[in-house]
């Protein structure tokens, strides 16, 4: 399943949401929400800079330098070779609390008693964190209903492009979770020094308002996750199958629609295209997050534009077409496992399925290869590329912690920080030599049939809070493509326009948008016409867009004057 890391509103969500929880009936949490003071509003912008109350950076020096240097953050840094870790931790704290903490799953979620996961506990100087795994597929909309019933344990994990879901996130933030700022600000770097170590700009991304309109109110509510750059997703091509053909990787929307038709096959079950929603907006320079571009002088959303009406006509040739698998509208197929048997030949994903596929291949005796299309364009334009702009995630606690729970958790995240190269990091990120796996002839950490079920699920520890710094890491083969790839789309990374700040969009327009989105994959899946696109933007405009850009407005005069 794929993990859209845009931040986009027309990301994909599952048409089954409203048949329950899947994972987290499992996890005890709860399907109906309680009474709270959550409210929802009419949006609100958060300044990310300036503060004189975030913790002081001080560098954390890495013990090993890269083999691949680039620029970060949209062209990180490599290792081509692993090097013989070191521990990060010079004196590990005692402690004997225990947490839970709601994570999102995708996949199967491994038993909590697991000994990874012991060994994590025993190295971490003796603080569990027990993770409460729920649907990834549903997680973004019943977390509302967690948080209105405080039912999300000691803590809660959200990917920054969840909070959207939530009617006011700002009101989310400052009614449920623990307020940080007095533990952390200043010089923190004695007792959490990897902690010190994270970028300033993450902890600065982790602060919202008690009142919006009041500059003074503003808090530390976060514990940040990776401060990454890069590509987070991208369309990727089975490229064995276009040799075996005799086609070529495409370089344009155009030739894309050429290849997919030579390719696909609908009586023969095979067809070029899985999903095509949340990335190939990028491909028409449409804008990424909340769809808005400043355009001539004034705030444009995409839906507003003519290249949103040819970004929909090209979903919709593509399933005219028969060049998308006709399941897909159901929400419920494995695209991995598509890509994997070859009935599909373009795989929308994370990046890093880039080596999943590579690793699930090794494990399974699957043969193929896989690598992701360029930044793309149609007609001519200027490629635009898609790339993290700022954290990937957030951790928050409890506001009915105590201030001892909340320093012990933090121990456990100064832990969690690790970069690549120290022993912390190898334990969280590959599991227990012997069990969860081996050491391959390059010296590289190879999972075993455990490792590869338990610890390399897309979320446990190694997501609770970020690393001090983001490395390409892997197969050599593997990090010296990723590190060209990332160089070759960094000319193209698009510009964030509201850099410094965090806009909350209103709960009407939120709303619109989520009507926006179901209308177009209406269209995109032969549901609809095209000549309904018109009518469709009148209403997102009417029912929540034209007030939601003079919000917007006033956020982006307010960075720029």
């Amino acid at each position: 399943m794929a993990t859209p890391s845009d931040g986009s509103i027309f990301r994909r969500r599952s048409l089954l949401k409203a048949a329950g929880l899947g994972a987290a009936g499992v996890a005890g949490l709860p399907v109906i929400a309680a009474c709270s003071d959550i409210e929802s509003g009419g949006g609100n912008s958060q300044e990310t800079s300036g503060f004189d109350f975030l913790p002081e950076y001080k560098e954390w020096k890495l013990p090993v330098e890269p083999d691949l240097v680039g620029e970060p953050p949209n062209h990180p840094s490599g290792f081509t070779t692993y090097p013989e870790p070191v521990a990060a931790i010079e004196a590990v704290p005692s402690n004997s609390g225990s947490f839970e903490i709601t994570v999102p799953m995708w996949g199967e979620a491994p038993s909590g008693d697991e000994p990874y996961f012991a060994a994590i506990t025993e190295a971490s100087g003796g603080t569990q964190v027990n993770l409460r795994q729920a649907d990834g597929m549903t997680y973004a909309e019943t977390s509302v209903q967690w948080l209105n019933a405080n039912e999300f344990g000691d803590g809660i994990m959200f990917f920054t492009w969840m909070i959207g879901s939530h009617p006011n996130f700002q009101e989310t933030v400052v009614n449920s979770f623990y307020d940080l700022t007095d533990i952390v600000k200043g010089d923190i770097s004695e007792r959490w020094p990897l902690l010190a170590g994270l970028p300033t700009a993450s902890w600065g991304q982790s602060v919202w308002s008690k009142d919006p309109a009041d500059p003074e109110t503003a808090r530390v509510f976060g514990i940040p996750g990776s401060f990454s750059g890069g590509p987070g997703n991208a369309v990727f091509a089975r490229t064995d199958l276009l040799e075996a053909d005799g086609l070529a990787m495409p370089t344009t929307v155009e030739e894309l629609l050429e290849v997919a038709r030579a390719w696909s096959d609908d009586a023969a079950g095979r067809w070029a295209f899985g999903g095509l929603d949340y990335y190939t907006p990028s491909w028409f320079n449409l804008a990424s997050a909340d769809g808005w571009a400043y355009i001539d002088g004034k705030l444009v959303h995409n839906c507003e534009r003519p290249e949103y009406t040819e970004w929909l006509t090209f979903r919709r040739t593509a399933w005219d077409e028969k060049l998308v698998h006709p399941d897909i509208p159901s929400g419920t197929l494995d695209g991995q496992a598509l890509h994997k048997a070859g009935t599909i030949l373009f795989q929308l994903d994370g990046i890093s399925w880039w080596q999943g596929f590579v690793d699930q291949a090794a494990a399974e005796g699957l043969t193929g290869t896989i690598a992701p299309l360029g930044a793309l364009t149609s007609g001519g334009r200027k490629p635009l590329a898609y790339v993290n702009q700022g954290v990937d995630s957030w951790t928050f606690l409890n506001k009915d912690l105590t201030k001892e729970q909340v320093e012990e958790f933090l121990d456990f995240c100064n832990f969690a920080s690790a970069p690549f190269g120290t022993k912390e990091y190898e334990l969280i990120n590959y599991g227990v030599e012997g069990t969860d796996f081996n050491y391959g002839a390059d010296g590289v950490p190879v999972y075993t049939e455990s490792g590869a079920k338990v610890v390399q699920a897309p979320v446990n520890h190694k997501t609770i809070s970020g690393h001090v710094q983001q490395f390409i890491t892997g197969a050599p083969d593997m990090v010296q493509a990723r590190f060209e790839y990332n160089a070759s789309l960094k000319d193209f990374a698009e510009v964030n326009i509201f850099e410094g700040m965090r806009v909350e969009g209103p709960a009407d327009f939120k709303a619109a948008a989520q009507v926006l989105n179901d209308q177009q994959n209406d269209i995109a899946y032969g549901r609809a016409d095209l000549s309904t696109i018109p009518d469709m933007v009148q209403t997102f405009l009417d029912n929540g867009g034209e007030a939601a850009r003079e919000h917007y407005t006033a956020a982006y005069d307010k960075l720029h004057g």
